[in-house]
């Protein structure tokens, strides 16, 4: 028999506690550690005033979640208010640190508004979590929300060195400065299998060396990161890529992405001059999203979404409908181009009747297709652009094998409806999300 999975057995004695005078206090200490592990570790800690029983559970909690945001003001001084907050968040870590036993953790997190006097005890936190408690998952985040921050806010500088003698498998770094050794390649940081980087300057360089350094690295995102001109992601280990974020075309002049074992690509507000994607016979989820339609996003849109061509066996597709601009480009798909194992497609769209041409042009390339869902965008004006020929056409879909569409956020306009009737038409098995 498998193993019972942890929600599994949550249920299991979720039930045994229903009936008179049953409490949390008759689970076991795993069940009770492992609803402990979902609280910041201060909340955590303040459940030993419960009971005896529960005086010493905080401490072998498989997780340490140190929220600035969530930790309490410090008692009023004479002092920067600010600083006395960070003092007061600082020792409570300290402490908290120095009752932990040695056990092995799952996860460290800290959420931080570094300040200039506080490198010392970041670092120590980190080596104690790394190499003490070998901790598997590593989150580190400096950016809580812009009205946190000012100008003169110090940044922290994470030195990878930190996790050579530890066992980290997931890393995520946001808002610090990162320094890699010189001899990075040789640090063989075997355990690191995903890294996710946000708000970091980095250089092609930089990213090359990561991924050297971290020979099992499997899965990589990058999201608001400057500094980069001529990023090139090349890996046989990499199977999942995110990139997201990046306004700055003007300095990105290109990605190019050389993995032959991706599986999953995904590109948020991306912007490059060029887009290379190697080719890509494992990939088979496929995301793109732009939140500006504006024709300027357009072009970089297409631009990525004509990778497709490199990526045939692509099984689910996320994207807008921008699909109406791309049938009338200059330059859309070959004639013979299908995604013929695309079986899942998730599509931001309007239901209008320029939307209704570029999902009818969308469709045409996905023969196999079988289950789609539909997050309403607004494109209301799009129609004033549709040649006449379009605009009082009767729009038909090819979806021979669709057995399900899925529609978020449905209110029941007329265009919608008139799109759940042409879909009824076809038999087609309706599920709306209506919205609140």
């Amino acid at each position: 028999m498998a193993a019972e999975t942890s929600t599994q057995v949550l249920l299991l004695h979720a039930k045994r506690l229903r009936g008179p005078n049953r409490s949390l206090n008759d689970l076991p200490d795993e069940i009770l550690l492992h609803i402990l592990s979902f609280l910041p570790t201060l909340d955590a800690v303040n459940t030993s005033l419960i009971s005896r029983r529960w005086r010493p559970l905080w401490s072998l909690v498989p997780s340490l979640n140190f929220s600035y945001h969530l930790f309490p003001p410090a008692p009023e001084s004479d002092l920067n208010p600010t600083q006395d907050q960070a003092q007061f968040f600082a020792h409570f870590i300290d402490r908290a640190l120095i009752l932990r036993p040695d056990s092995p953790i799952q996860t460290f997190r800290l959420s931080f508004i570094f300040h200039q006097g506080y490198h010392v005890h970041v670092d120590s936190w980190i080596r104690c979590a790394v190499t003490r408690l070998k901790a598997r998952q590593l989150h580190l985040d400096f950016f809580i929300d812009d009205n946190y921050h000012d100008g003169d806010t110090w940044l922290y500088d994470f030195h990878l060195s930190l996790l050579r003698h530890g066992c980290v498998e997931v890393l995520r770094l946001t808002r610090c400065f990162v320094t890699l050794p010189a001899n990075m390649s040789a640090m063989n940081l075997c355990s690191l299998r995903s890294i996710f980087i946000e708000r970091i300057d980095l250089t092609d360089q930089m990213v090359r060396d990561l991924i050297s350094g971290c020979p099992n690295l499997e899965d990589l995102e990058l999201r608001s990161c400057v500094g980069l001109k001529n990023l090139n992601i090349c890996s046989n280990r990499i199977k999942k890529l995110a990139l997201g974020y990046d306004y700055d075309s003007e300095s990105k002049q290109s990605i190019e992405i050389d993995c032959p074992n991706l599986c999953s690509l995904s590109f948020s507000d991306c912007s490059s001059a060029q887009f290379v994607l190697k080719e890509a016979p494992a990939l088979v989820e496929f995301r793109v999203d732009f939140a500006c339609l504006t024709d300027k996003y357009f072009d970089l849109w297409s631009k990525i979404v004509r990778l497709l061509e490199k990526a045939p066996h692509v099984e689910k597709l996320d994207v807008q409908n921008w699909w109406y601009k791309l049938l009338i480009s200059e330059d859309p798909f070959p004639k013979d181009f299908k995604l013929n194992n695309l079986n899942h497609l998730e599509l931001r769209t309007g239901h209008t009747q320029y939307d209704l041409v570029g999902m009818a042009a969308l469709l045409k390339l996905c023969p196999n297709l079988q289950t789609m869902v539909l997050d309403y965008l607004d494109t209301m004006k799009e129609d004033e652009n549709l040649p006449e020929e379009f605009l009082n056409e009767l729009v038909e879909f090819n979806m021979p094998k669709l057995k399900k569409v899925t529609i978020i956020a449905y209110t029941g306009t007329e265009v919608q409806l008139n799109f759940v009737t042409i879909l009824k038409k076809q038999g087609v098995k309706i599920e709306l999300v209506c919205q609140i």
